[in-house]
């Protein structure tokens, strides 16, 4: 198979691509070469490490080196080096954050190449599909390079172009990379529970499916749909007419990088507002949709001039499960109860770690890295430390960063990082948690509801106070209204589904005269402002007319 035959699928098949290289092993003898010349100084620099007896604190320059080495051998390697740095399951902690450093910047290649390649695409000369064009890219990374231009029929654009020859690279790289895993992998300083290869193949359908500009395309139309309602979100729109699996041409955004916090002082936006929208848009992304952005780096977000944020380039996307969705939802819960034996379990379903691990030992070490997190700034204790920390766990038990939460963690700490230069002692929890609340109060499905009954019984006792810590911190949201949200529990409440809940809030109050608590009145004092007389009536009207007078009489309590 002639890697250029790649071209017109763009699906990575580590089979074929082994079998083309086989048969002509001298395609591969000068790129073998340049990586054994720059992986054997690397490799030596290790063992003269280790017959000099020296400890990891004292090496930090050979953290640095792979990262020059990485570097220095383009775009696959730098790809590579930003997907390690994600993993704490396979990196030491002192090569993981030297490996974050990567920046994925490389020199723009040859502009007349890159003009020829957009008429060979399009097949159309320049003149007639622009007026004007950016004599230099306005940015470079290490698969592509973005020109400004304008259409003839008078759009404002951005038109993406793929490097050259790019596929033919990325193959090679790919089976030497793959070749390599079986036999390198003990040199390496790396905790591995499974075979590299798939890792190895991990990467390259990711990394295939980011160089596709047609499905890059589907992808941004596909989250624009998800974010239709979000008057907080903008996504451009795709000129599929101008966009070919090499060249993309989306809606140009005139915005500021969410890291220029100059520009978005001197614009008058609210940087807290800001952290909030992409707080919030990444919960929607991993806990509703299932479809999230994988790379969200400060070159893919914009502040615009209105307080909106602009997504850009959807090339590296991924797609949650139901389950893994609800069971995310389940360790969000966990974490803030507190709740570190059903946390351990959640890690278990979420596949960090295996269902015969014995969890209890494991649960103690889970408190002392995370019992800390709730109340704390962005500052104090961010998500980095939390993997830092992880990754002295994952030395110590047998946690593994599944291949999807690899691009999760990526998600994370990239958004993190964007926080933190936007303000240091924003509490990102305390965003995260009323986003968490209002969705188990408002149980849009089945699901969820079931999973509030989960939080507000323990042991077959209702639990007062989690519910009175959920309103409350529910309506730390200025756009909480707690109406709605009662009128959707009562609603539940004369279900059918919610027979079993009917039963235990009766317990509930009834038992050893809990009406009268000090629980109660606390709760009563919480929900009191809200619930005025003619809006309660509304409500509660609003959810009885729904049922027949057979079914309302028909209700067990």
């Amino acid at each position: 198979m002639n890697p250029h035959q790649v071209k017109s699928e763009r699906r990575y098949n580590p089979e074929e691509i082994a079998r083309y290289y086989r048969r002509r092993p001298w395609l591969a003898i000068g790129r073998i070469i340049m990586v054994i010349w720059y992986f054997t100084g690397f490799l030596l620099g290790l063992l003269w490490d280790q017959w000099q007896h020296r400890g990891v604190e004292h090496t930090p320059e050979r953290a640095a080196h792979l990262r020059h080495v990485l570097t220095d051998l383009g775009p696959t390697y730098i790809k590579v080096g930003q997907a390690l740095s994600t993993r704490p399951d396979l990196i030491r902690k002192d090569f993981l954050e030297e490996l974050t450093k990567l920046q994925d910047q490389l020199p723009p290649f040859n502009h007349d190449q890159a003009m020829a390649i957009i008429e060979a695409e399009l097949d159309q000369d320049l003149d007639i599909i622009y007026s004007e064009i950016s004599p230099e890219p306005i940015a470079a990374a290490s698969l592509g390079q973005v020109y400004r231009a304008r259409l003839r029929t008078g759009e404002d654009v951005a038109v993406k172009v793929q490097r050259p020859n790019l596929l033919p690279v990325l193959t090679l790289d790919l089976y030497l990379m793959r070749w390599a895993a079986g036999w390198l992998s003990p040199w390496l300083p790396l905790n591995l529970g499974h075979d590299l290869t798939l890792i190895v193949d991990e990467f390259g359908i990711k990394l295939f499916e980011e160089i596709d500009y047609i499905n890059e395309g589907r992808n941004a139309e596909r989250f624009a749909t998800y974010f239709a309602d979000d008057p907080h979100v903008k996504v451009p729109s795709i000129y599929w007419r101008y966009t070919t699996t090499c060249v993309l041409t989306l809606e140009w955004i005139n915005g500021f990088k969410l890291t220029d916090t100059d520009r978005i002082k001197a614009a008058g936006l609210a940087q807290d507002s800001l952290i909030e929208i992409g707080v919030t848009s990444g919960l929607k992304q991993l806990l509703e949709f299932g479809f999230f952005h994988a790379d969200p780096h400060p070159g893919n977000l914009f502040a615009l001039a209105d307080g909106r944020m602009a997504f850009i380039d959807f090339g590296m996307m991924d797609q949650l499960q139901q389950n893994t969705k609800e069971t995310l939802v389940d360790s969000v819960v966990h974490l803030i109860n507190k709740d570190y034996d059903q946390l351990a379990l959640d890690f278990v379903k979420l596949g960090f770690l295996s269902p015969e691990t014995d969890i209890r030992p494991i649960i103690p070490a889970l408190e002392s890295v995370l019992g800390n997190v709730m109340g704390t700034s962005v500052k104090d204790f961010n998500f980095k430390t939390i993997t830092d920390s992880f990754s002295e766990l994952m030395y110590e038990y047998p946690f593994r960063v599944p291949a999807q939460f690899a691009l999760i963690i990526r998600s994370l700490v990239t958004q993190e990082g964007i926080a933190l230069s936007l303000n240091p002692d924003f509490k990102i929890v305390d965003v995260a948690y009323p986003y968490v609340a209002r969705r188990l109060l408002n149980g849009e499905t089945p699901a969820l509801r079931r999973r509030l009954i989960e939080v507000l019984f323990k042991d077959g006792k209702f639990q007062w106070q989690r519910l009175e810590n959920m309103i409350a911190i529910a309506r730390s949201d200025r756009n909480f209204d707690l109406l709605p949200t009662a009128q959707l529990g009562l609603k539940y409440l004369l279900s059918d589904e919610g027979d079993f809940l009917r039963r235990q809030i009766i317990l509930a109050l009834t038992e050893d005269d809990r009406l009268h608590t000090a629980e109660v009145q606390r709760l009563w004092s919480l929900i009191q402002p809200d619930l005025q007389p003619s809006r309660l009536f509304d409500a509660a009207w609003g959810a009885i007319s729904q049922f027949s007078t057979d079914q309302v009489a028909a209700l067990k309590l």
